[in-house]
């Protein structure tokens, strides 16, 4: 689940990538996770390590820098560190249901 902060920025499509640091991966590509309204899809996970955690990197992932992105990105015992792509899928509107004919209007438009 992504902090709040990041939530809008991640339904506006700013936000298509996270840093997360676990024992092992807790995702997998192709999965489409929940969030709040609409999901999260998994397009790939890395492993990589400090030195590519960059600021411009945590600017992508939605953090004001590298700092501000360990913060949240440590979970538990975990050690090693993932990329991880990702789109949102907004949620599904549902069509409105067909109007029985019986409730039609029998009015013809010329």
């Amino acid at each position: 689940m992504f902090t709040k902060r990041l939530r809008d920025g991640v339904r506006r499509g700013e936000i298509t990538t996270s840093v997360r640091i676990w024992l092992r991966p807790r995702v997998s590509v192709g999965t489409r996770y929940r969030m709040e309204e609409g999901e999260i899809e998994v397009d790939s996970i890395e492993p990589i390590g400090f030195p590519d955690i960059t600021p411009a990197l945590a600017r992508e992932s939605g953090f004001l820098g590298v700092l501000d992105l360990l913060k949240v990105a440590k979970h538990g015992k975990g050690e090693n560190i993932y990329l991880i792509r990702f789109h949102y899928v907004p949620p599904h509107i549902k069509p409105n249901p067909p109007i029985p004919k019986s409730k039609r209007s029998s009015k013809k438009i010329s």
